[in-house]
């Protein structure tokens, strides 16, 4: 029930993000909708159709599909304010984000995939929807560039499969303690801004020489 009520706050405040993202490129309607929705539940399709996990979960439970579309278009009317918000959005982006990791870790999880998929599926989970959102913004994605964001879900699916099938905690107290700790993890990633070492090749560099 927790990461139910939790995936709808996501899964929401992605999509209004999403069509943030959409208007910066002044996208039509149809574009700010499809944005909203791959962001939001883009990463889930994949693992879904990776791990043979049928239905998809949008296709199971359709309302989400219009609960982020109306968010999507409820967007559209207040992208000032959505702006203003940002450091709320930033926090619900911070949860969504090990939401989906712990999702995606529990659906390996259940079909005994091991510890390998089961961190893999929390990352595909947690971070192809915003991949799939800059490159159809023609952008290269925030994850790739500078942000600790993989990372955390990295942290999220490790720590979960740890917790649940080696420590054999109940899925609630795996879930409560996951959620805390990655969540702290990304804040302070934020806060402080902590990022991956950048490899950085100028072609101009070896002309040079």
């Amino acid at each position: 029930m927790l990461l139910t009520i939790l995936y709808i706050i996501a899964i929401s405040a992605e999509a209004m993000t999403g069509a943030i993202a959409a208007g910066r490129y002044k996208m039509d309607f149809f574009g700010v909708v499809f944005i909203a929705l791959v962001t939001a539940i883009g990463g889930g399709s994949i693992r879904d159709m990776l791990l043979g996990h049928y239905p998809l979960t949008w296709v199971a439970h359709p309302e989400y599909v219009i609960l982020i579309c109306f968010c999507a278009l409820f967007a559209t009317k207040i992208p000032s304010l959505v702006v203003k918000l940002e450091s709320l959005f930033l926090t619900l982006d911070a949860i969504g984000l090990v939401t989906f990791s712990i999702l995606g870790a529990q659906v390996a999880i259940d079909g005994n995939l091991g510890f390998i998929i089961a961190v893999s599926s929390a990352v595909i989970t947690g971070v192809f929807g915003g991949i799939f959102r800059d490159v159809l913004c023609g952008k290269i994605p925030l994850v790739f560039r500078k942000e600790v964001y993989a990372s955390v879900a990295i942290f999220a699916g490790i720590l979960y499969y740890v917790l649940t099938v080696f420590l054999k905690l109940d899925l609630l107290s795996a879930s409560l303690i996951t959620l805390f700790l990655g969540v702290s993890f990304r804040l302070l990633a934020i806060k402080n801004k902590w990022s991956l070492p950048i490899f950085s090749y100028d072609d101009e560099e070896r002309k040079k020489f």
